[in-house]
């Protein structure tokens, strides 16, 4: 049970790390993130909506209380990093790697998540 703890807040830590990372640079980096947005073909006005959900996600997965709300983050942010994925592979830009420690670390954090709330 203790294993699982550690596995579960390093995973949902470092997952937490990356996303503020990335929300910083929707906010403080907004020229950077809107060209990289164009290259997508993506409309640059869901920058700062996209940078608020995963703030509101993040949030959902720490709180305790909203279990459904919490799958729904969970189920969110998997779409977002699989999509992100392949945005960054079609492109051809070499930054796919970070969707996929994403992915490996919501994994974790889902697994070990539903590992500690039997």
């Amino acid at each position: 049970m203790k294993r699982d703890k550690i596995i579960y807040y390093a995973a949902t830590g470092l997952l937490t790390l990356l996303m503020l990372f990335s929300v910083s640079m929707y906010f403080f980096k907004h020229g950077d993130v809107s060209q990289m947005f164009n290259n997508f073909g993506y409309p640059t006005y869901i920058i700062y909506p996209y940078a608020v959900a995963k703030l509101l996600g993040l949030f959902a997965i720490w709180n305790p209380n909203f279990k459904v709300i919490k799958e729904w983050a969970y189920a969110g942010f998997f779409f977002a990093f699989i999509l992100a994925f392949f945005a960054h592979y079609m492109i051809g830009d070499g930054e796919q790697t970070g969707a996929l420690v994403a992915l490996i670390l919501l994994t974790i954090s889902y697994i070990f998540n539903k590992k500690l709330n039997k």
